[in-house]
C-alpha cells in the first residue's frame, strides 16, 4: 500500500525555509567553494545509503546536477552565476538542517524541499547546463571518446548551438514556404 500526500507551502512556510537558507549561508561564509560542494555531495552519498521515497530521490538527482554545474570547468560558469549556485548549495553544507537526516523516511524531506526551491531559483542555469552536458555527450560520441575526457569549452558549445539554431530556422522557414515555391523576401529587402 502506498500513500500519496500533497504538500502546499504558503508564504509563511517558505519564509521558514528562506530563513534556514540565510542562516546556512551565514554559517558557511568561512567555507571554500570546494568545501560547499563536497558537503552537498556528502548528502548525496548519505541519501544512497538509505531507501528514500521517490519524491526525495528525484530531488537528490537535481542536487547532483547543481553540484556538477558548479564544478564543471568545461562549462565555465561565470563567477557571478557560480556564486548563485554555491549560495543555494550552502544549505546542504550545514549539518543542522530543519529535519535531521537520520530521521527515517522524513529526514531528507527538508532537503528535497530546499532542492526544489533552489531548482526554481536556478531554472535557467540548470537548463543551460543540461543543454551543454547533452551537447558534450553528443560530441564525445561523435569523436569516440569518454565525455569526461572531452574538454569542450562553453564558447565551442555556444557556436555549435548557434549553427544548430540557424539550421533549424532555415529548415522551418523552408518547410513553411514550400507550397509557394520557396522563401523569398517580399516586404523587406536589403541592397548593400
Amino acid at each position: 500500500m502506498s500513500l500519496a500526500i500533497t504538500i502546499e507551502l504558503g508564504d509563511a512556510d517558505l519564509q521558514h525555509f528562506i530563513g534556514a537558507m540565510q542562516r546556512a549561508q551565514n554559517e558557511a561564509k568561512h567555507l571554500t567553494p570546494q568545501q560547499v560542494t563536497e558537503a552537498a555531495s556528502k548528502l548525496l552519498v548519505d541519501g544512497h545509503k538509505v531507501k528514500l521515497p521517490h519524491f526525495i530521490a528525484e530531488r537528490l538527482s537535481k542536487l547532483d546536477s547543481m553540484i556538477a554545474m558548479a564544478n564543471d570547468e568545461g562549462f565555465a560558469l561565470p563567477e557571478e552565476d557560480r556564486q548563485h549556485v554555491l549560495a543555494c548549495l550552502t544549505y546542504f553544507a550545514n549539518p543542522q538542517d530543519i529535519i535531521p537526516d537520520n530521521v527515517p523516511v522524513l529526514g531528507f524531506l527538508d532537503d528535497a524541499i530546499m532542492i526544489e526551491l533552489c531548482v526554481r531559483e536556478l531554472q535557467h542555469e540548470i537548463e543551460a547546463y543540461e543543454d551543454f552536458v547533452h551537447y558534450r555527450k553528443e560530441e564525445a560520441a561523435a569523436h569516440g571518446v569518454d565525455p569526461a575526457t572531452l574538454k569542450t569549452q562553453r564558447h565551442e558549445w555556444a557556436e555549435a548551438r548557434r549553427v544548430e539554431l540557424i539550421e533549424r530556422m532555415r529548415k522551418r522557414r523552408g518547410q513553411s514556404y514550400q507550397s509557394s515555391g520557396g522563401w523569398k523576401p517580399v516586404l523587406f529587402t536589403f541592397r548593400g
